[in-house]
């Protein structure tokens, strides 16, 4: 894996070094979305080859996107072949990593420097899948694009498995912050039944005091079991899949 991680830099710094001076790329820009893909197709120096290629985010959509790339190489005399996307969410993923899979040259494009370069597409710009995926493929004939990182499966997890931990943090905090507000929320109203216990008759100030400790009793109840799949999930998937020399 690491040994493919070197070849796929080196591709990309000699790609940086000449894509705007030649004309043998075929160059692909792709916007990303949940469900399909919109992608176009130029040259470097500016010709357009396919306008728009709507290909869905599955296995044979990616097939069709590679065979259609296929045609327009051979069509055209073209030599190396580049994928560009913009990083939207993980709704990039499976594609990018489907393509290097297959190896593919697969680079990004950031959205600050998209959302600049739509101005200099033309003055009428309005949101539009068709011309997303132009500017893009526009972007990256300039060399404006950033080195794709895939790294090796066991992080990737690693990975997934520390966002999920920070997502529980997340949630666990707000479980102690509803309890905490419970308890000094019902903690005066209980004061204040207290105080007024005998304007009240005792099986109402009964019915409120057992309603507040339901409440709680369910809310120590999310609580519990978010710390259960916090310590059951992470750490046994966490000890069951790497070795602790490997975690920095």
């Amino acid at each position: 894996m690491e040994q493919q991680d070197g070849i796929r830099l080196e591709q990309f710094r000699q790609l940086k070094k000449e894509v705007r001076s030649s004309d043998g790329y075929l160059i692909v820009g792709i916007d990303v979305s949940k469900d399909r893909h919109h992608a176009f197709f130029r040259t470097v120096p500016g010709r357009t080859l396919l306008k728009r290629l709507v290909f869905e985010n599955s296995y044979e959509g990616f097939e069709r996107l590679l065979s259609q790339v296929e045609v327009l190489r051979l069509e055209n005399g073209l030599r190396e072949v580049v994928f560009g996307m913009e990083p939207t969410g993980n709704y990039h993923k499976p594609l990018g990593e489907f393509l290097i899979r297959r190896l593919a040259q697969v680079v990004l494009v950031s959205n600050v420097a998209a959302k600049e370069n739509r101005k200099s597409l033309d003055g009428r710009w309005d949101k539009h899948d068709e011309k997303d995926a132009a500017n893009v493929a526009d972007l990256v004939s300039q060399g404006k694009f950033l080195f794709y990182e895939y790294p090796e499966p066991r992080i990737q997890e690693l990975r997934v498995l520390l966002a999920l931990k920070r997502k529980l943090k997340r949630q666990e905090h707000g479980y102690r912050v509803r309890i905490r507000n419970h308890l000094v929320a019902n903690g005066k109203r209980l004061e204040l039944m207290d105080k007024n216990r005998h304007a009240n008759s005792p099986i109402q100030t009964k019915k409120k005091s057992s309603l507040w400790e339901i409440s709680l009793y369910f809310n120590l109840i999310q609580l519990s079991g978010t710390l259960y799949i916090y310590f059951i999930y992470y750490f046994f998937r966490l000890s069951s899949s790497f070795s602790f020399s490997c975690i920095p």
